[in-house]
């Protein structure tokens, strides 16, 4: 059985209750000696101990269980990429120590770091005397919130697995969902012509309980939408009850981070995560045979494969990134160690700015970040519906990618030669890539830049 450690969260507790180690013992029974080693990791918490603390204490024993240490190592050693820490950068084994030890100040590191990120952006971007607010953007509340929890949440799965009676076959779930939604939740669905919804794929009036669809969404996407909004509606409870465990503060966060459970709780639905787990591994993650397989896109069996974080049952963790054809990052979820950039766009050098030279086909990549660890990326186009002759085209780009040594799980690295495979040199992008000779750089880092020398001329401007 895996031993948990929960010295942190415990210490946490106990502070915010302005307990001394003596007190918190005599409430839990133990000696004061033993709280002294559950808070340092020099013991694991004991069921007896921790049922006592659900009692006593009234917390949610996922709370002072979750360990959210991988994610958070991996998001310490992305900042210090950049190239303010050059001289300074601890290694791995001392940032693991203040991860067991101090916690709530890496914690504040990150928030501190979050918003220095957030002020550069700003003030770099803002127009004088525009007086630019120094406010995140919802999405990065998301993906704060998705990349905590490794995209993977359990309430979420167990209510989707409850959602059929008996799961139709894919090509009749259409037919299944909207007479669900009408027979459970009394809402009608309606498809209705473009110029009726012109700037929209789906409207769900309230007021009516009715659905509208728009003719522009494939098959695929007015399943996904039919079952998103009955998560909206059967599980609003379950969706507080999440944002109010997450804190989000901001409403439009919030508001986004709901958007993007029912999303999940949608994709949970048409891909159950057993039957998806198998099929992944025995296609070797072949999302179009997996996007056939259970009647969906591309695109949603690539965001469902980020989420195989179950203990016991995981898969190969992902990394996903959409990207438009000026090189914006529309879409990103992380189950990885690679950083992807919160703002502006991802490295040029990513092959999946190049997948729209090839569209609807794989395009493989070997890459290494500046911190040399390496990743196997495949990308592929992906078509967006077509309201009107004059918006053809409207092509994204998806990427996905995953830690070297699980390349060999994936077909899309059969026939090449993984120990000692070309890698592409990447970084996270070009605001804080410390590769200063790089051919493909768009301007300088942001901090640190190597001073301009007007005797010599780079590979680009930016390396004189």
């Amino acid at each position: 059985m895996q031993k948990t450690f929960i010295g942190p969260h415990l210490r946490r507790l106990r502070r915010e209750r302005g307990e001394t180690q003596a007190q918190m013992a005599r409430t839990l029974g133990i000696s004061t000696s033993y709280v002294n080693l559950l808070e340092n990791n020099e013991r694991s918490v004991s069921v007896p101990v921790l049922l006592k603390l659900m009692e006593a204490y009234g917390v949610d024993w996922r709370a002072v269980t979750e360990d959210e240490g991988a994610t958070r190592l991996a998001d310490l050693r992305a900042v210090l990429q950049d190239p303010l820490f050059e001289d300074g950068r601890p290694d791995l084994p001392e940032l693991r120590a203040a991860l067991d030890h101090s916690p709530a100040l890496l914690e504040s590191f990150l928030t501190l770091y979050r918003a220095f990120q957030s002020a550069t952006e700003q003030l770099g971007s803002a127009e004088p005397g525009a007086g630019a607010r120094l406010v995140a953007p919802p999405e990065a509340a998301v993906h704060d919130v998705f990349r905590r929890h490794r995209n993977h949440f359990p309430e979420l799965e167990r209510a989707a697995a409850a959602f059929w009676e008996r799961p139709p076959p894919p090509d009749e779930i259409y037919g299944h969902a909207k007479r669900r939604l009408r027979d459970r939740l009394g809402i009608a669905t309606r498809l209705v012509p473009v110029e009726e919804l012109p700037d929209a794929l789906r409207f769900f009036d309230e007021a009516r309980g009715e659905i509208l669809l728009s003719q522009a969404l494939d098959h695929p996407n007015r399943v996904f939408q039919l079952i998103h909004v009955a998560g909206l509606v059967q599980h609003r409870d379950l969706l507080d009850r999440l944002l109010d465990r997450f804190g989000i503060a901001d409403a439009q966060g919030a508001a986004r981070c709901r958007v993007e459970l029912a999303n999940y709780f949608a994709a949970a639905v048409l891909m159950p995560y057993d039957t998806f787990l198998e099929e992944a591994r025995a296609s070797k993650y072949d999302m179009d045979h997996i996007a056939t397989r259970f009647g969906v896109s591309f695109e949603q069996a690539c965001h469902r494969a980020t989420t195989l974080s179950r203990d016991g049952a995981q898969g190969v963790p992902f990394f996903f990134l959409r990207v438009d054809k000026a090189g914006n990052v529309t879409k990103r979820f992380n189950a990885t160690s690679f950083h992807l950039a919160e703002h502006g766009g991802a490295c040029p050098r990513l092959d999946v700015h190049t997948s729209f030279r090839t569209p609807g086909r794989i395009v493989p990549q070997f890459v290494e970040m500046p911190d040399r660890s390496q990743f196997f990326v495949f990308a592929r186009t992906v078509d967006r519906p077509t309201f009107a002759r004059h918006t053809q085209d409207i092509r994204l780009a998806v990427a996905m990618g995953c830690a070297i040594e699980h390349a060999g799980e994936i077909g899309y690295a059969e026939g090449f030669r993984v120990a000692g495979a070309q890698m592409t040199p990447v970084g996270i992008n070009c605001r804080i890539c410390p590769r200063a000779n790089c051919d493909q750089r768009a301007h300088h880092a942001a901090i640190l830049a190597r001073p301009v020398d007007a005797r010599r001329r780079g590979a680009t401007r930016y390396d004189g």
